[in-house]
Formats: C-alpha cells, sequence, structure tokens
C-alpha cells in the first residue's frame, strides 16, 4: 500500500501506530504501573508476557530476555507487582503494550491471598501431610479420569495411555474444568470413580484429575476447599495434573501424587507396555541361567557320588588302612601300659617297707607324746615335788581353808604314804 501524505489528512496504519507510540512515549515514559499479574507465561526465548490488571482495567505487558533476567524473585499468576516500564504500541497488530524494564513485588492479589489462607488452614489440618499420601498401584487394572470432555488435557491423557498400556480400562468422568459451577461437578465425578473402587474387574485403582494450564482465575475451581476435602476422602490414590509445571493449586498439595503436566500424570501412573515386556525377559534370562548352574552343581555332585559307588575296592582299601593303623596304635597303647604296670610292681617291695619303716616311726612318736601327756596327768607326779593331798573324814579333798575347822582331822596323802592331822588353826591370806 503506498503510504498517502499527512498533508491530505490520511495516515497509513502503521504510520499512525508510530504517531501514537511517539505520542505516548513523550507523554508518559518512562512510567510506573502497580497491579496484579494474569496469564503470565516465560516463552523458550526468555521473554516474558503477562498482563496487569485491577479492578477497573488490563494492560497487556512484555518483559524482554535483558530485563527478565535481572528479576530477584520469581513472577507468577496472582502477584502483585510494581514495573517501571515504557508504554508502547505493538505495531503488527496494533496493541497497546508496555515493555517492562524492571518489577518488583508490592504485595499478592485477592485471589493469591484467599488461596494461601486456605493452604494454611489445610495443612494446619494436616491435609497435605506426606504420611497420609499412597504408593500409585504398580498395576492397575482400571484407571479414572476426571476432566472436561472438549478439554485437549483429555486427549493427551488417553493418548499416552492408549500407547502406554492399551489393555487397562480407562472410566472417565466428565466435569467442568473452569466456571462457577465447576468445583461441584468435579467433586461429583470423583465420587462417581469413588463408587467403582474395589468392584470386581472394573475396580479403580487410581484416579486422574487434569486440566490444561491458564491463569489463576482459570484454574480457581480447583482451589476450592470442598474439592480438596473429597479428593482427600479418595479410597483410592489420586494424581493431580492441573496446568503446567509452574502452576500450583490446593488439589496439588491434596492429592497423593503431584504432576506437573497432565501428560506426566498418565505417564505417571503406567509403565509402557514395552518396558514390562524388557523385564519379563530379563527375567527369563536370570531364571535360566540359574536353572542352568543349579543343574550344573548336581550333576557336578552326582559324578562324584557315582565315582565313589564304582569303585568299592578303593572305600575297602581305605578301611582297611584306618584298621591297621587302629590295630598298630592298639598295640602300642597295651605295651605302654604293660611296661608301666611292670615297673610299678618292680618298686613295690622297696617302696613298702619304706612306707612301714616311716608309719612305724610316725606311730612311735605319737605314744611317746601320749605317754609324757599321762605322766604328766598322775598325781603322784605332783606329789613328788613336795606336796600333799588333803582329805577330810569322808574321803573329800580339801583345796581351801573355808573348808577346814578347827579342830577337824584330816588326812594327808604324801609321796610314800598317809599322815593323819588335827587342824589347830584356820586362818586365811
Amino acid at each position: 500500500m503506498t503510504e498517502l501524505s499527512n498533508t491530505l489528512g490520511v495516515w497509513s496504519v502503521g504510520a499512525l501506530c508510530r504517531a501514537i507510540a511517539d505520542a505516548l512515549d513523550a507523554r508518559f515514559n518512562p512510567v510506573s504501573v502497580g497491579g496484579e499479574i494474569t496469564g503470565f507465561s516465560r516463552a523458550a526465548s526468555g521473554h516474558c508476557y503477562f498482563s496487569l490488571k485491577d479492578e477497573s482495567g488490563q494492560l497487556r505487558c512484555a518483559m524482554f530476555r535483558r530485563s527478565a533476567a535481572q528479576l530477584k524473585f520469581v513472577p507468577g499468576d496472582g502477584a502483585r507487582v510494581e514495573v517501571r516500564g515504557r508504554v508502547a504500541v505493538y505495531e503488527p497488530r496494533g496493541e497497546l503494550q508496555l515493555v517492562v524494564e524492571s518489577m518488583r513485588p508490592s504485595g499478592q492479589g485477592v485471589l493469591y491471598e484467599e488461596f494461601l489462607r486456605l493452604k494454611a488452614k489445610l495443612a494446619q489440618e494436616g491435609l497435605f501431610e506426606t504420611g497420609r499420601k499412597r504408593q500409585l498401584p504398580l498395576f492397575p487394572s482400571g484407571i479414572g479420569v476426571v476432566t472436561s470432555l472438549g478439554a485437549a488435557a483429555l486427549h493427551d491423557v488417553v493418548t499416552a495411555l492408549q500407547r502406554r498400556v492399551p489393555h487397562i480400562a480407562v472410566t472417565v468422568a466428565p466435569a467442568s474444568v473452569q466456571g462457577e459451577n465447576a468445583p461441584r461437578e468435579l467433586m461429583t465425578a470423583l465420587r462417581q470413580l469413588y463408587a467403582l473402587a474395589g468392584e470386581g474387574s472394573t475396580s479403580m485403582d487410581v484416579v486422574l484429575l487434569v486440566r490444561g494450564g491458564g491463569s489463576i482465575e482459570d484454574l480457581w475451581a480447583y482451589n476450592d476447599e470442598a474439592l480438596a476435602r473429597t479428593i482427600a476422602e479418595s479410597p483410592v490414590p489420586v494424581i493431580s495434573g492441573v496446568g503446567h509445571e509452574t502452576d500450583f493449586t490446593i488439589a496439588d498439595f491434596v492429592a497423593d501424587v503431584r504432576a506437573p503436566t497432565p501428560t506426566a500424570a498418565a505417564e505417571l501412573v503406567c509403565q509402557p507396555t514395552h518396558f514390562w515386556l524388557a523385564a519379563l525377559d530379563n527375567l527369563e534370562m536370570r531364571l535360566r541361567a540359574s536353572v542352568v548352574r543349579r543343574i550344573d552343581q548336581r550333576a557336578q555332585r552326582l559324578d562324584g557320588i557315582a565315582n565313589r559307588l564304582g569303585r568299592p575296592s578303593s572305600l575297602s582299601a581305605r578301611q582297611c588302612l584306618r584298621l591297621e593303623s587302629k590295630q598298630q596304635r592298639l598295640r602300642a597303647a597295651v605295651g605302654s601300659a604293660l611296661q608301666m604296670k611292670r615297673v610299678v610292681l618292680e618298686r613295690s617291695p622297696d617302696d613298702l617297707r619304706i612306707a612301714t619303716r616311716h608309719r612305724i616311726q610316725s606311730v612311735s612318736g605319737r605314744l611317746d607324746r601320749a605317754d609324757l601327756r599321762l605322766r604328766l596327768l598322775d598325781p603322784t607326779f605332783v606329789l613328788k615335788r613336795g606336796y600333799a593331798w588333803l582329805t577330810d573324814a569322808r574321803g573329800k579333798a580339801v583345796g581351801s581353808v573355808a573348808q577346814a575347822s578347827v579342830g577337824q582331822t584330816l588326812t594327808a596323802t604324801l609321796v610314800d604314804g598317809v599322815v593323819g592331822l588335827s587342824v589347830l588353826s584356820a586362818n586365811s591370806n
């Protein structure tokens, strides 16, 4: 298109966009804006795209890689921030946008603050505890999926399951994934799948709660308190695959396992068929090798037994050698014992004489000592030293002055005879 002259009052689209951009630049830039982030995304190039909104408006924003690399925090949907940049016009689409050069947090959005309050409440009740999380079944017999029938997430999950485990039954419980009625429909769908748990061959072993990515408003149904409690009541493990890897909802924290994407949720619940076939092949090889090794060991042992049984003469010869050895040892032992007895007998007369002599000497010594003790106790032995033994008329011994009285007649027995005595006086010391 040929650009018309401005003097005629007609602008080309590109020229008008550039003129508006120049006017905005002269009138506003640089500018600082505060608002809540929504629709945040980071491209593979490192550029970030999002919108800033408040109660009365919304503004598209772009933050290029060089500026994004200077961020000291991770921005996300619901975060309230203050940005500084330049108001510009994106000429290819004729859209007003803010080119952000710096960003800092200025508080959280209303939805995000509500999310944090509910998260803290449920965490205090223990709904996020690791101890209540269950292991995923290794070989599920049935898989339940809760999502919208028109969602791309359903296509991704079903495609992954058909590719990896086409033999496992998949039951889809449809529900809205966005909007005012979504929490109620999600709870109803979950309870429908819970009812199938434990019903024979069609039982449900695991439930996938999936949805594609979106803004915090799009995913808000999964931050519902009643839905969180319904997930916690599940009789089987629940995998939450809501949004993209950077998206977090209350459902992610309550579920037994959180997957970064719906496809990842499907991959977590089942290993591909070829994986298990390879594992079976490996087990078969190990089993065969073990059986062959066991057979070889038994065959070697059997050969040894056959060799021993097939040559009894060898066994007999070994037994004869053992018998001869024992016979020689017996003869040697008997000869040694006889020699010891002979020596003992030869020494016996001398030993007997010596023992008899020692015995007589010992007995004689004992008799001499006894005789001496008896002689020392003999009363006459004492009388020989000049002592006398006094008795009264009745023959009772008198050994004290108190036993004698004046005029009493006593008898004194001396070593060579008896003397009669009359007591003239009796005085004690």
